[in-house]
Formats: structure tokens, C-alpha cells, sequence
């Protein structure tokens, strides 16, 4: 009899049940991920309600794009190509591509025009079903970006490193150039936020400003534990004042915004400095249409850079920083859930209790409801 899989369906916008698919047959070329933590992206509560960034979504799906886990079983070919054996704890990246599309030919692979990713574009109807993270078991894709972690890495700090780490060693470093001796000012002190810090931190930039709410605290106060130089309470002082002080009015080489609110987007172009750049990472809301003093942008020359995902050299250099083991990565676990309770993760990353700021909410297989 084939082993099945417990897997967490959005089978509409706003519609969530639990359901079982037979683990597929697997060839030479791909193989089957036994998962051990699914994170809750910021994103994923839009992908469940019916948000749309670049396409329709193909109900049903299989949420989850955040994976750690060790490999079930894999092919041969497979396993010489990514250098792992059956057991191995690794991490799978979110954009695997069609490897026929314009972007994927020029090997941006995470901009695929056919929209081949984990957990949020691919149906599954169809077998082989598995392309979310959300499940007890994923199906590693022939053309999945697996990368082994081995033992040293946790599972708590493994679920950190494509999606999150690697997002912003990405941004940060291979897009925005961040390097040494440059102030960054970081919009925005949530998983993003912190891993930016991280990222800014380990180029050697300063000094590295973070700016939150009164309700951030708790997060202000990591982000000093992952290497911010300075945090700002925006409903205390104002931000512009405090970046002007703490660069002698230089303001920010490098800001980026990762509140995902327009306000954040507006703060982070007032606080960039001549000749900076402004990385946006955040979806803002479909058509939603953000006044910028595009002005300021002419005569100081500001590069305004939209950001998306991660790739495989950003993942290789997101794992190096979490093994040398400098920074907290594991303490922003903040809520666990079983697969059951995917509904209850959704709503407190989505926000739908005002009073709760979590960090990061991870979905455990291996817990019973």
C-alpha cells in the first residue's frame, strides 16, 4: 500500500482543509522531502485569501514555500546532482523555474513566466500533487534548488535561511551592493528586517539604523542583538531627525523598507542620501498608488530598486552566515503550529489579532493536535 501524506489545501480564497495524497513514484531526477518545519511567509495569508501579484492563483494549492527537511527518497541522478543522500536535513528554494521562459533562459529562474515555485502557483490537482510545504512530505521537482545544511544546522534556523536570510543577503549584498563603512537604514523590524541586519552587518556597513513602532519593541530589541547600531521608535521621535544625527546628515547609502505598509515606503525614500538606493521588497496591495517626492530622487540621484525572492548563489552565502553561528537566528521562533492549526498561523501572521506581534510562526508536522 503507497504512503499518503497529510497536506494543507486552499481550495478557494479564504478556504482551507486538510487533505491526503499518495506520495508519488518518483525517477532518476526528482525525489520526495520529508518535512520538518513549513515557515508561515508574510505573504502566505495573501496568497490564502486570494491576493494576486502577477496571475491568477490555480486553486487548489498546497501552501508553504519555506522548507526544511530531510530527504525521503530521491533518485540517483538526482542525488549526485545536488550532492545529498536519502536522510540528509537540506532546504529547498521557493523558485525552481520551467527552464523554457525568457527569464529562466537568462537564469532568473525566481522571475519565471510560467510561475514555477513552491507553495503558491503550481495546482494540486493533478499528481504529483505535493508543491507545498505545508504537508508532512513535498516533492523535490527535477529542477528544484536543493541545498544540504547537514546536522550542525537546526531545523529551527534551516526554515530561516532560503526565504528569509537568503532574501536578504540577495537584496541587500548582490543587488543593493551593501559593503563596508555604509550607513543602512532598515524600515521595518519584522523576519525581513532582522535578517537584513544580519546581512548588513556581516558586509561590515554602519551605522545600521532600524525604525519600528511602539508595538515593535521586542523586535527593536532583537534587531540590536543581530547588529543594529541604533533602533528608532517612529511614535517617539522621528526617524529622519535620528538617521540625520547618527550619519553627521550624510542620511542612508543604503535604506530598505520592509514594513509592507505604503508609510514605510514613503519613510524610506525621505531617509536615503545622495547617490543611495532603495530597495522595495514588499507588495503594497495590487494597484495601490504610493505619492514618492520623485523630485528628491532626481537631484540626489536615487536609485529606486524593486526586489524579489531569492536565488541559489544568495542561498549558498544565506547558509554560510547562519553556520558561523554569530547571530540568533533560532530565537525568532516565536510560534509553533501543527499542520491542523494552519488556519490559526495564517491569522496571526496576517495580523488578524491587532494586540499580537509575533516574529515568526512555523508549521510542525511532527506535532499531534
Amino acid at each position: 500500500m503507497r504512503m499518503e501524506t497529510r497536506a494543507v489545501v486552499a481550495t478557494g480564497p479564504g478556504e482551507l482543509e486538510l487533505r491526503r495524497y499518495p506520495l508519488p513514484e518518483i525517477g532518476d531526477e526528482d525525489g520526495i522531502l520529508k518535512i520538518e518545519l513549513a515557515g508561515v511567509c508574510g505573504s502566505d495569508p495573501g496568497i490564502f485569501n486570494g491576493k494576486t501579484a502577477r496571475a491568477p492563483r490555480p486553486w487548489p494549492i498546497i501552501l508553504g514555500h519555506e522548507i526544511v527537511g530531510r530527504i525521503h527518497r530521491m533518485g540517483a541522478a538526482a542525488q549526485k546532482r545536488h550532492g545529498v543522500r536519502e536522510g540528509d536535513r537540506v532546504i529547498i528554494e521557493y523558485a525552481f523555474g520551467c527552464g523554457m521562459c525568457h527569464p529562466c533562459r537568462q537564469g532568473r529562474y525566481t522571475l519565471c513566466e510560467r510561475y514555477y515555485n513552491y507553495g503558491s502557483m503550481i495546482s494540486c490537482a493533478d499528481p504529483p500533487h505535493l508543491f507545498g510545504a505545508y504537508a508532512d512530505y513535498l516533492y523535490i521537482h527535477p529542477r528544484a534548488m536543493v541545498h544540504k545544511i547537514g546536522e550542525a544546522i537546526s531545523p529551527e534556523e534551516g526554515v530561516l535561511i532560503s526565504a528569509v536570510v537568503g532574501n536578504g543577503v540577495r537584496w541587500l549584498r548582490h543587488i543593493g551592493g551593501v559593503t563596508i563603512g555604509q550607513p543602512v537604514a532598515i524600515v521595518g523590524p519584522g523576519q525581513q528586517g532582522l535578517a537584513a541586519v544580519a546581512v548588513a552587518k556581516a558586509a561590515g556597513a554602519g551605522p545600521i539604523i532600524v525604525i519600528g513602532r511602539e508595538r515593535d519593541a521586542a523586535r527593536l530589541e532583537m534587531a540590536r542583538r543581530f547588529g543594529a547600531d541604533q533602533v528608532v521608535n517612529i511614535d517617539q521621535e522621528d526617524a529622519e531627525p535620528a538617521v540625520a544625527a547618527a550619519t553627521q546628515g550624510r542620511m542612508a547609502d543604503l535604506v530598505m523598507d520592509a514594513s509592507g505598509h505604503p508609510s514605510g515606503a514613503r519613510l524610506a525614500f525621505n531617509l536615503a542620501g545622495t547617490g543611495a538606493s532603495v530597495i522595495l521588497p514588499g507588495l503594497y496591495g495590487g494597484n495601490t498608488e504610493i505619492p514618492l517626492p520623485l523630485d528628491r530622487a532626481v537631484y540626489r540621484e536615487i536609485r529606486l530598486i524593486g526586489v524579489f525572492s531569492h536565488d541559489s548563489r544568495a542561498v549558498r552565502a544565506a547558509i554560510e552566515i547562519v553556520r558561523r553561528g554569530k547571530y540568533p537566528f533560532k530565537e525568532m521562533i516565536s510560534h509553533r503550529f501543527p499542520l491542523e492549526k494552519a488556519r490559526e498561523a495564517l491569522a496571526l501572521v496576517g495580523g488578524d489579532d491587532p494586540d499580537a506581534v509575533p516574529m515568526k510562526v512555523v508549521l510542525d508536522p511532527a506535532i499531534t493536535d
